[in-house]
């Protein structure tokens, strides 16, 4: 499946509008700051892009971030605005045209930003290996991916290097598509359906043990849509299968449990995360109120605390008055879309004018 991914996206896709369904794909509803900051990048760059949206965390000031499947490069250069001339980014693709694109452009990008050095490289190699890219242990804050973790043949291989690689309270913040099932095994070798992001999704709940058994104790569902594939063709060869494409963020933790506990403990948000004064959305089931004492789990109160977000909390408790479970209501995956005529999203139900949000 390697040389199918490469092929398809080296030589048969020249642009996102060559994209046959709309599996690939993130938040379109771009802020001004985020419009801006694309504004800066090469034209080559953009039009190499397949997908949309961007897949942004808060607080990179600084942040040593690795993209997995960097492509041309886009999403790197955008978060090297983010973190700033003391960060770097580090891109890793398998296509050799894709980062030839991207290789092409690191001296423009660099004096766009005006940067004295470069803070951004592009590594050719494989997500599953980049043991064999010299990417040391505990050694990255962020890692980042847009719709390709279902492209790779061995996911447990990437989630168990992602773990190894971050720093201690680092992150993965990623994209991708899942299934509501497993997927077929003679769906999962159509290069089509694998090309573009369908058929090498998991199903969304072996996703979850498999990110556990790495290291990954809780992870988080930050958002999810469902997707609709708006090609007949395609849409009959799937069946059944439905699919939906969501973020997730996964911590590099220590000391997390199994279940939720609850010790009656608390954070206070102190309104400093910027774009975020009166709230923030730590994911689809924890919204944090500037000044408000918020009552939190174990493993919450651990991630935050260990985490780069530390600083913008205050904490109560400890974990001496040991209360049972946590109880919380966590959002599930939405994997049935509601027809709206007037949507041009390209991660929302299809318009009767289909138009491209790229």
């Amino acid at each position: 499946m390697h040389n199918v991914v490469k092929e398809y996206y080296g030589n048969v896709l020249t642009g996102s509008d060559d994209l046959q369904t709309n599996a690939c794909c993130t938040d379109d509803n771009l802020s001004p700051a985020v419009k801006r900051i694309l504004s800066n990048i090469h034209d080559e760059v953009m039009a190499r892009y397949y997908g949309c949206g961007l897949v942004t965390p808060e607080l990179l000031n600084g942040c040593d971030v690795l993209d997995l499947g960097c492509g041309a490069g886009r999403d790197c250069y955008a978060i090297a605005q983010m973190v700033g001339e003391h960060g770097s980014v580090t891109g890793v693709d398998m296509t050799d045209e894709q980062l030839a694109v991207a290789n092409r452009h690191v001296e423009y990008h660099r004096e766009k930003f005006g940067y004295k050095k470069a803070n951004t490289q592009f590594l050719k190699g494989y997500i599953e290996k980049l043991d064999q890219l010299n990417i040391a242990d505990n050694s990255i804050d962020v890692v980042i991916s847009n719709c390709v973790i279902n492209l790779s043949p061995d996911k447990h291989a990437v989630l168990r290097e992602i773990f190894r690689i971050l720093k201690p309270g680092g992150e993965i913040y990623f994209s991708d598509v899942y299934a509501d099932k497993r997927v077929p095994a003679h769906l999962q070798q159509d290069p089509l359906l694998y090309g573009e992001c369908l058929s090498g999704a998991l199903y969304w709940n072996d996703f979850e043990n498999l990110a556990k058994t790495v290291g990954f104790v809780e992870p988080r569902l930050v958002n999810s849509r469902a997707i609709t594939i708006d090609n007949d063709e395609l849409s009959s060869r799937l069946g059944d299968v439905r699919f939906t494409s969501a973020t997730y963020r996964l911590f590099k933790a220590a000391e997390l449990e199994t279940d939720a506990q609850n010790y009656d403990q608390g954070v206070t948000y102190l309104g400093t995360i910027e774009n975020h004064e009166t709230q923030w959305d730590f994911d689809a089931s924890t919204r944090f109120t500037a000044h408000e004492k918020n009552k939190v789990s174990g493993n919450t109160w651990r991630t935050l605390q260990q985490s780069r977000f530390s600083s913008h909390f205050e904490f109560a408790g400890d974990f001496n008055k040991h209360q049972g479970l946590f109880n919380t209501s966590v959002k599930s995956f939405d994997f049935v879309a509601q027809i709206d005529e007037k949507s041009t999203s390209c991660c929302a139900p299809a318009p009767k004018e289909k138009s491209s949000c790229c």
